[in-house]
């Protein structure tokens, strides 16, 4: 039986050519995905160098910098491979791997796109529906935990074991958060399935004004909620104490180099990537959006899907542009007395008010949400100046 948003590719059995067509869409997504990593690289360095005003970055590399990431990538490939004297060697050679392909893996249950006729077969621009994809994506993400923790105890050295144990308990801690955030968005959606909850995102909202986003009708805080506990997860700034370089040198990767330094490296952004992705179809309505015309039908949800993970790329650089590094302590408090307690309080408040006139509760509940953040904030503030004061 055909279900809502599964792929139509298969619902006539599996021959050569429905074979044929999933591995052309798995190199597809793969060079997709590899080529928005290079992007991602390029646009980070561009845009940082904008906003700070620094010359080298925003000049250098022929024009519009390209051939720098392109002598970066270069550079690291013909580097020489360490291996440290007192490494785990099987252990440090696999560690690189498990950080980078957790990253493809989540991206794959994405939905880019609507659905496109490949000959006489009909199938979805998404690689993988599975029905649990959610739990899929949530399984990926504790495993890239592995990756960090693994490299960090095989380099046979302290600093490296200190980030990694430090990066294991920043990604557990706000994995909650984030884990709490999604049931949020499977509660109203009613399945586990990244495309069903793309297309039940579609059309407009009450009243036609606004569209249907999760972003709207779970009232922004799940959304905040999912945000921070997403850049915490990808170990960017401000949470980019893994590797604070004052104390840890270089995190867990320290004594890496060469391509497997470089699969850590590409691991990083391909994360950003994907992360954004999954922002952008939990929230934000993934690939819908108005056919506007001109344009064949087909391409316009892979339009909007772009431009969305856009803006998710840029929130991030802007992040690592403006935001100062928090202290361990501070990061700690956040996650677990502020972000896990306000998951679970939002996802109670979903939970109870599944009636007709929701969004009403919806709005009260997040102005008392914001009440208690901005008290909590303040309460902190003037505890910090207290002990500044004290001293």
């Amino acid at each position: 039986m055909h279900l809502l948003g599964a792929d139509p590719l298969f619902s006539h059995g599996v021959d050569l050519w429905v074979v044929l067509i999933v591995i052309i869409k798995t190199v597809v997504t793969f060079a997709v995905l590899m080529v928005a990593v290079l992007f991602m690289v390029w646009y980070e360095r561009k845009l940082i160098s904008d906003m700070q005003n620094r010359i080298g970055p925003a000049r250098a590399g022929g024009r519009f910098g390209i051939l720098q990431s392109l002598a970066d990538g270069i550079k690291l490939f013909f580097k020489e491979d360490l291996l440290p004297e007192r490494a785990d060697k099987r252990v440090y050679r696999l560690a690189p791997y498990l950080s980078a392909v957790p990253a493809f893996l989540s991206f794959a249950i994405v939905p880019v796109g609507g659905a496109i006729t490949i000959g006489t077969h009909e199938t979805t621009l998404q690689l993988a529906d599975p029905p649990v994809g959610i739990l899929f994506l949530l399984a990926m993400s504790g495993i890239s935990v592995y990756g960090v923790m693994l490299a960090g105890w095989s380099s046979g050295s302290k600093y490296p074991l200190l980030g990694s144990v430090r990066a294991s308990a920043q990604m557990v801690s706000y994995e909650a958060a984030l884990g709490l955030s999604i049931a949020t968005v499977v509660l109203v959606a009613g399945s586990l399935s990244t495309r069903v909850i793309a297309l039940d995102q579609a059309g407009a909202g009450p009243g036609g004004f606004l569209p249907d986003w999760n972003i709207i009708r779970l009232g922004v805080v799940p959304f905040v909620i999912f945000m921070i506990a997403a850049t915490a997860e990808l170990n960017r700034p401000p949470f980019d104490l893994v590797e604070a370089e004052q104390e840890l040198v270089g995190g867990f990767h320290t004594e890496y180099s060469s391509i497997r330094f470089a699969l850590f490296f590409l691991a990083e952004f391909m994360n950003t990537v994907t992360m954004s992705a999954v922002i952008v179809t939990l929230f934000l309505g993934g690939p819908s959006g108005p056919l506007l015309g001109v344009l064949p039908d087909w391409l316009w949800p892979i339009i909007w899907f772009v431009a969305k993970l856009m803006l998710f790329l840029s929130v991030y650089i802007w992040f690592r542009a403006t935001l100062p590094r928090l202290r361990y302590d501070q990061l700690m408090d956040l996650g677990w007395k502020l972000l896990i307690p306000l998951s679970l309080f939002w996802l109670l408040v979903i939970a109870a008010v599944r009636i007709e006139g929701w969004y009403v509760f919806v709005g009260v509940g997040a102005g008392v949400a914001v009440a208690a953040l901005l008290s909590r904030a303040m309460t902190v503030g003037r505890s910090r100046v207290g002990e500044k004061v004290g001293q």
